[in-house]
């Protein structure tokens, strides 16, 4: 399939909540292979977003297409095996091992009530070999650090061998370190393997030194879509967060780093 084949298609998209619109007429395109940025502040939709992508909110305007299929003609099972969806943070109340979790990771691609398979067990090792959780494999999921607990859910998410990944805000709950080794990671994956990844940030120097492409929301509409020096102006920014913006490269990295002034 071409790199330049759209992943998800969204076109004139409108969609909300109890009759009250979240999504005003958004029209989105991300090719297979990307890795996308998608930044606004609270309430400007990028949830609903993925909601809408996911299949979990049906718009009432406009179309979403995967791969060139309107949405609303795959299955829950066929967008199981084609998203994955990495959140803030996994929660087990049961005291789950990391490669039981990782095996349920893969249930979206199996057979119903077949057993894992040899190449299914394969597919699950290679997913905590890439994630650097092996070692984890029969370790308790209460009982490891947070950055620990965030491979294993991205491994999770591997397992079942998507062609989209979509992460919401993977890194809020991390510290400096461990934020640092899940970007490292989404990177790799998305060059390496192919995915194509969309992650919701609110961390716009993260954002700007890992993704090639940012795309703001604002009250539910896209206010600025492209790279991130593209992206990143205070003429953009300072409407929309409503404070005053410093942006200045990275002496070190060169990428773009954002400071909030007051108004």
């Amino acid at each position: 399939m071409s790199s330049n084949t759209p992943a998800i298609d969204l076109k004139n998209v409108t969609a909300g909540y109890f009759a009250t619109p979240v999504i005003s007429d958004l029209t989105l395109t991300v090719t297979t292979g990307e890795r996308v940025a998608i930044i606004g502040p609270n309430g400007a939709g990028k949830s609903t977003l993925f909601r809408i992508i996911t299949g979990l909110i049906r718009p009432t305007g406009g179309t979403v297409t995967l791969y060139g299929q309107p949405l609303l003609k795959i299955t829950a099972a066929e967008r199981a095996r084609t998203i994955a969806i990495v959140s803030q943070e996994l929660e087990s109340t049961m005291p789950f091992t990391a490669g039981e979790l990782v095996m349920m990771g893969r249930t979206a691609a199996l057979s119903r009530w077949s057993p894992p398979s040899r190449e299914d067990r394969r597919i699950i090792a290679e997913a905590m070999a890439l994630t650097e959780t092996s070692h984890l494999k029969r370790r308790i999921f209460q009982e490891m650090s947070g950055g620990e607990r965030q491979r294993v859910s991205i491994a999770m998410a591997l397992a079942a061998r998507p062609r989209i990944i979509l992460l919401d805000e993977p890194t809020a709950h991390l510290d400096m370190n461990h934020r640092l080794d899940t970007l490292l990671l989404i990177e790799r994956l998305n060059r390496e393997q192919g995915v194509t990844i969309m992650m919701i940030g609110h961390d716009l120097n993260l954002a700007a030194e890992y993704f090639p492409r940012m795309v703001l929301l604002h009250e539910g509409r896209i206010v600025a879509d492209g790279s991130p020096a593209q992206v990143l102006t205070s003429e953009i920014l300072s409407p929309v967060y409503r404070c005053g913006v410093t942006i200045h490269p990275d002496p070190a990295t060169g990428a773009l780093r954002v400071f909030p002034t007051k108004l």
